[in-house]
């Protein structure tokens, strides 16, 4: 899949959000990238290029207050290549980025990895153990 198709895409897939969850987006640039660079990989704490299909940078909404207003912009990097090396075809790719997109955007919520994962086993029906917080 070519770079404007796959970007037309996630252009749908940003367009096809649900507008109360578009409505509280600002300032957030989406962009595609063939591939995360070192730095990224460092970030993300992710060895392979290829295992990283997306990353956010910036300032979660949950860490905001009003001294951050000459902060740039957010940025959601979606990873072209890595994406294509996991997917068989074209209807996977789709599935992949929109995937991928909801994910970065959970971050720019303030939502981290591991609640990710445990929204992710709650919509599949499978409950994890969890340890009560103190």
């Amino acid at each position: 899949m070519n770079k404007d198709v796959f970007e037309r895409i996630v252009a749908r897939a940003m367009e096809d959000l649900p507008p109360a969850i578009k409505q509280q987006i600002a300032n957030v640039a989406v962009v595609v990238e063939e591939w995360p660079d070192d730095e990224t990989l460092d970030m993300a704490d992710v060895d392979e290029p290829e295992e990283l299909l997306g990353f956010y940078s910036g300032i979660p909404l949950t860490e905001r207050h009003e001294q951050l207003w000459l902060v740039l912009p957010d940025k959601i990097s979606l990873f072209r290549q890595p994406i294509l090396l996991t997917c068989r075809n074209d209807q996977e790719v789709e599935a992949a980025i929109r995937r991928t997109l909801r994910h970065e955007l959970a971050h720019y919520f303030g939502i981290d990895d591991e609640r990710l994962r445990d929204i992710e086993h709650i919509r599949q029906g499978k409950a994890r153990a969890r340890l009560p917080s103190r």
